[in-house]
């Protein structure tokens, strides 16, 4: 039964560091070629420096990103750019943004989480993962002995727990950090060192089911660096620094827990779409906006998605769901319902489209766009995938297709650093 534990984070020292917006960043894997220079020319402390170090010709085994990224660190901690905590703590942490000029509030917070052997771990992934990322998490873990940035996890609190005790104890005191990103999503973090609030607050988690939103491959890398140092020490006790990983926790039940739906832009797309007609009711679409409210209706009942083409927009509807078991073997009634699921059968099988020609966005715009300007053929725009989706794909030990979800607002990276031992 995996519990949580607080821990004394290291982060950013505001005495040091006046402008926390130039250092904090996005996380790593979400952050391209261009936004790692961008991140790394904004400041010398900028956290991708030691998150997301570059590559140079003449690496080696000796002298390498990793290698850097640890001198860097070691650097900072000796400045005081960054500081340890001096207690043990859990850290709330509230993003405030908005969606189509809707205001949202998410709560959470950070700890340790306990690393478990598979079979008797309740947290449960939803994501296949990859083993270059892995390998190159592995290495930055190993090398630095820290986690730099939390996996993401939900979990069940219909009651509020949390945040009751965030409004009576926390919500009035001055943040320990308080930036604001590119997207103008508003990061708080608070600190709380109360062990009776503490015990409480591991109380509301402990012993439920977990779910892994983000963070996949971190969470993979934790597990396999735990093994590796087990194998050194047989005789554990448990609770060594290496058997936790550092977490940020959210309530499953939350209205702002949102997930946005991952389209696909497909570069080479068969002109003539007859092919579709035999499984899918067509139906043309004016506009983009008319799209998305029509997607949005027809995913209430039916499995939907839109298309995006030079010849124009259409919806298109499976039309029987009896067809699902008839043409998709593999997996569960849950796994076999995903659209995404539905979309890779039916539709990028039959014309032979392999997972390499297909690129993933969560900007339905970046794909007309590109379609508009014919860098690619089409794009297919989703719905988002069911909160009770993810829960019934994680519990059977299932993996949804790769970029299913994309849960928003990303964690910042910057915010608190997990060193061990």
């Amino acid at each position: 039964m995996s519990t949580i534990r607080p821990f004394k984070a290291v982060y950013y020292n505001v005495d040091k560091v006046k402008d926390l917006n130039k250092v904090v960043a996005p996380p790593y894997d979400v952050i391209t070629d261009e936004q790692q220079t961008y991140y790394h020319n904004l400041s010398p402390y900028n956290f991708t420096h030691i998150d997301y170090a570059k590559d140079k010709a003449n690496d080696n085994k000796d002298n390498n990103k990793y290698t850097r990224a640890q001198k860097t660190f070691e650097e900072w901690l000796k400045k005081g750019v960054m500081v340890q905590d001096e207690k043990d703590s859990l850290y709330f942490y509230k993003q405030e943004f908005k969606i189509m000029g809707q205001k949202h509030s998410r709560m959470g917070f950070v700890s340790l989480l306990e690393l478990e052997d598979e079979e008797d771990s309740t947290v449960h992934p939803h994501e296949n993962t990859h083993d270059y990322a892995v390998n190159d998490r592995f290495r930055l873990t190993k090398a630095l002995n820290s986690n730099l940035s939390s996996i993401f996890v939900c979990y069940s609190d219909k009651q509020k727990k949390v945040d009751k005790i965030f409004g009576k104890h926390i919500s009035m005191t001055k943040p320990l950090i308080d930036v604001e990103d590119k997207d103008r999503v508003r990061h708080k973090l608070w600190r709380l060192d109360d062990p009776k609030l503490i015990q409480d607050i591991k109380e509301s988690v402990q012993g439920q089911p977990l779910f892994i939103a983000d963070g996949h491959h971190r969470y993979k890398t934790a597990c396999q660096y735990r093994q590796q140092r087990l194998s050194r020490k047989p005789n554990s006790d448990g609770r060594e620094s290496f058997n936790y990983v550092m977490t940020y926790f959210t309530n499953l039940d939350s209205k702002d827990l949102q997930i946005f739906p991952m389209h696909r832009i497909v570069k080479k797309f068969p002109e003539d779409l007859e092919f579709l007609e035999e499984y899918f009711r067509i139906d043309k679409v004016k506009g983009k906006q008319e799209l998305l409210i029509l997607l949005a209706k027809a995913g209430k009942n039916e499995h939907a998605f839109g298309l995006y083409t030079k010849e124009g927009i259409k919806l298109l509807r499976l039309k029987n769901k009896l067809l699902i078991n008839e043409h998709i073997e593999e997996g569960s009634s849950d796994y076999k319902s995903l659209d995404a699921t539905i979309l890779k059968y039916f539709i990028f099988d039959k014309v032979g489209l392999a997972s390499e020609d297909i690129i993933y966005t969560k900007n339905m715009n970046e794909g007309t766009e590109m379609v508009d300007a014919k860098e690619a053929d089409a794009v297919f725009i989703m719905n988002p995938v069911k909160i009770s989706q993810l829960k019934a794909i994680a519990l059977n030990g299932e993996r949804m297709p790769p970029k299913t979800t994309y849960f928003y607002p990303k964690v910042l990276s910057g915010l608190t650093v997990y060193k061990m031992d």
